[in-house]
């Protein structure tokens, strides 16, 4: 075999790997329950605030927590921590996608992504 083609299936080998390796890191999109049956695996999950239960942030107790009751899609129900300050427009938000995982009696959340109401309505102007 010459040298180029052995070079060519090492890097090919090596390519391989990378893609196998990247998809068994990619997180999925599922709901409490499933990310409950697999603590410590990172998941999205998507869902809307339960504005029914407090949420605790306190910034002079500790500026790097907030905690809040979030639904999924299928109506479970979860505690979330999060460690960093509480998001902006937080409470206006129509969804949020939490980003995270599983752990003993609640969600530790990684990130937050919210989805805001659009400043976009139907009102427009009639001609």
């Amino acid at each position: 075999m010459k040298k180029t083609s052995i070079i060519a299936l090492a890097i090919i080998a090596i390519a391989i790997g990378a893609i196998v390796s990247m998809y068994g890191d990619a997180s999925t999109y599922e709901d409490f329950g499933v990310a409950n049956e697999h603590p410590g695996k990172e998941y999205h999950v998507v869902g809307t605030l339960n504005r029914s239960k407090a949420k605790f942030y306190d910034p002079k107790q500790d500026a790097n927590f907030f905690s809040f009751y979030m639904i999924d899609e299928k109506g479970n129900e979860s505690k979330v921590v999060y460690h960093n300050p509480e998001p902006t427009d937080f409470d206006r938000s129509e969804k949020i996608v939490i980003v995270g995982s599983m752990e003993a009696d609640h969600f530790e959340a990684s990130k937050i992504l919210l989805k805001c109401p659009s400043k976009y309505t139907d009102n427009q102007v009639k001609a």
